[in-house]
């Protein structure tokens, strides 16, 4: 199961990506693998030498009894040192973003797919708008014509 963060696809060019673990508790997990999750405006940070997903939501989990819990809380990402250096070099080098692009799982771990992000203008967000369109529309009318 995979889910995407479209609104980050949408609104930045992703040019790079790496893979992070993450620190869930049993309840999130459940909920993440039910699909419950939404990334539409989560970023990642790096604070004081660690990895961090900020305003990630991940709603309670139905069934689980704990009273305070707050979907919206930052979570520490996993990632070695070495990859730290080079992703915080990265980032200083080329002015870009830490966006979440997609989390899922993998022999029963939730991962997250972290990409180096450069915001679009809205004239590019527009153009790939109209050429999704065109696309939609030729095949439309591809199919109306092979009946």
């Amino acid at each position: 199961m995979k889910i995407k963060n479209k609104k980050a696809l949408f609104n930045y060019e992703i040019l790079d990506t790496f893979e992070a673990g993450i620190i869930l508790t049993g309840a999130e997990v459940k909920s993440i693998k039910s699909g419950r999750i939404n990334l539409s405006d989560a970023y990642v940070k790096i604070v004081g030498g660690e990895l961090w997903l900020v305003n990630g939501d991940i709603p309670k989990y139905q069934f689980d009894g704990s009273m305070n819990y707050d979907s919206k809380k930052s979570r520490k990402l996993l990632v070695t040192g070495k990859e730290l250096v080079q992703i915080d070099a990265k980032l200083k080098q080329k002015n870009l973003t830490l966006i979440p692009v997609s989390v899922y799982t993998t022999r029963g771990k939730v991962k997250v797919e972290v990409g180096f992000g450069k915001g679009k203008k809205n004239y590019e967000k527009k153009r790939v708008e109209k050429e999704r369109d065109l696309e939609r529309e030729l095949l439309y009318e591809k199919r109306k014509y092979e009946r």
